[in-house]
């Protein structure tokens, strides 16, 4: 099978399909951490290269529901159009990965909410998936969550208290998520 993993600069889907034996490339407008197979490129340059599965996510800076206040404050017109350019694209096995979006970013209704909790993390963030041409994906391993309250009162899951606070940590995809989109959407047929 032919995967893109389209806006991911960190590798670990690619990776997880790469092990099933997929041809496998990331494409990102940044360069990948580990770079074999990766196109460091506008991924809508690459929608056409007869695909069989792409796994994207794409910024959701403005379109997520926790910085809709903000975008209020500071008048940000959103623009859903990569969001949707991706959802529409030709490619038979489509899965968009992004936060719970806010209503003014018009986004389609997601198909579910998956947790890292689910699939063998100590962290709790939630991530909306559309799917199209795909299975919803199943739980692999559900894990009981630690949580830490700070000096400051607040409460976080351990795992997200001992992550870095940067956006580029914050993005990337947990590896027990990776390994079961990779064992449910990458069986060879």
């Amino acid at each position: 099978m032919r995967v893109l993993v389209a806006c991911e600069m960190s590798g670990i889907i690619r990776e997880a399909f790469i092990k099933k034996g997929h041809e496998v490339y990331s494409c990102d407008i940044l360069p990948s951490e580990f770079p074999r197979y990766h196109i460091q490129d506008d991924v809508l340059n690459h929608l056409d290269k007869n695909w069989d599965l792409m796994i994207a996510h794409p910024v959701c800076t403005f379109l997520c529901r926790n910085r809709a206040r903000q975008n209020k404050q500071e008048n940000v017109q959103i623009d859903n159009s990569l969001f949707m350019t991706l959802l529409n694209a030709d490619i038979p096995k489509i899965c968009i990965e992004n936060p719970v979006p806010s209503k003014a970013a018009g986004l389609p209704k997601y198909t579910q909410i998956i947790q890292p909790y689910h699939h063998g993390h100590d962290h709790s963030k939630k991530t909306c998936l559309w799917l199209k041409g795909l299975p919803e994906l199943q739980k692999t391993n559900e894990v009981e969550l630690t949580y830490i309250t700070t000096k400051n009162g607040h409460r976080y899951t351990k795992g997200w208290y001992q992550t870095p606070r940067t956006s580029i940590a914050r993005s990337r995809t947990f590896q027990g998520i990776a390994d079961a989109m990779a064992n449910q959407w990458g069986e060879k047929k």
